[in-house]
């Protein structure tokens, strides 16, 4: 086309990806901060690459981004080992709209961008947690994944089976239908900010765990609060603390509705909660103003 030039041309083929690798490097990093830091580099060797050579585009800049974002995330390991308290990932606001009519497929990217999943891959090493985003969340084929990490397809598998299997035996089973979640959330709201210690124990699960992330910059626990008493008792002291100007709202977080808690304005905390058996069984509470600063306009 008359007008076009090569670099238009370029930023034109990675724009039509950009979602598919900010997708992959948030998975593999659970900072979108520092996903987007991935993607700006695998645009600058893209837009610096000998683009006439790379006959799949798509597979060339998905294998940039995850050779990075593998890069960043052992650098990211180490820093955490100094982390003050527990390490939660940074919440992103989620809306699959009508681009996901599908409900098992609406449900299976939620799975896959939740919280509770996040958190799970953190104990993955960075290879299996690159193979299975690949291949769980993306569904990539396995030659792809081989090329992208420059590996056999053999030893990929073992990987992809290794991951599946840690995945497996640590992933809660939670419940991820938007209503029930929606209208759960909502009553723990009205427990919360009505003080009543006998109904916020009666949606906690016996085992609830509370898990908060202040990255040493905040008040949070430093470890997970466990059992309904502790937690209920945790969160009723939290909602009697004067909070200037307060101000609560709902966002879909993670693909899963959450409590957003403003004062003066500005975002002070974000509550998810992971739903089991109709009960809560585990709330994530990201307080780190770090993590927080590109989740409202």
């Amino acid at each position: 086309m008359a007008g076009v030039t090569a670099s238009d041309a370029a930023l034109d083929v990675f724009e039509e990806h950009r979602t598919t690798l900010t997708g992959v490097a948030y998975r593999m990093l659970g900072r979108f901060a520092d996903a987007e830091d991935v993607v700006q580099e695998a645009w600058l060797r893209w837009s610096g690459a000998d683009r006439e050579a790379v006959r799949d585009a798509r597979g060339y800049l998905v294998r940039v981004t995850t050779r990075l974002a593998i890069d960043r995330l052992r650098q990211a390991q180490t820093r955490r080992e100094a982390y003050v308290g527990p390490w939660l990932p940074e919440p992103v606001a989620t809306d699959f709209g009508a681009t996901v009519p599908d409900t098992a497929e609406r449900a299976v990217l939620a799975d896959s961008v939740s919280l509770a999943m996040l958190v799970v891959l953190e104990a993955l090493s960075p290879l299996e947690r690159a193979v299975f985003v690949l291949r769980e969340a993306f569904g990539f084929p396995y030659q792809d994944i081989a090329e992208a990490l420059d590996r056999s397809e053999a030893a990929v598998r073992q990987l992809a089976g290794r991951a599946r299997r840690h995945v497996e035996e640590r992933k809660p089973r939670f419940d991820v239908d938007p209503a029930r979640r929606r209208a759960l959330t909502e009553r723990f709201l009205a427990a919360a900010t009505g003080g009543s210690l006998e109904d916020m124990l009666a949606l906690l699960a016996p085992d609830v765990r509370l898990v908060s992330d202040g990255g040493g910059k905040v008040k949070a626990a430093l470890r997970a609060i466990e059992s309904a008493d502790k937690v209920a008792r945790f969160l009723l002291a939290i909602a009697g603390t004067a909070f200037p100007e307060p101000e609560v709202r709902f966002m879909e977080v993670n693909g899963a509705p959450a409590v957003l808690l403003l004062s003066r304005g500005r975002l002070d905390s974000v509550f998810s909660l992971q739903i089991a058996d109709g009960r809560i069984a585990e709330i994530y509470v990201i307080r780190n103003p770090d993590k927080l600063t590109g989740l409202l306009p």
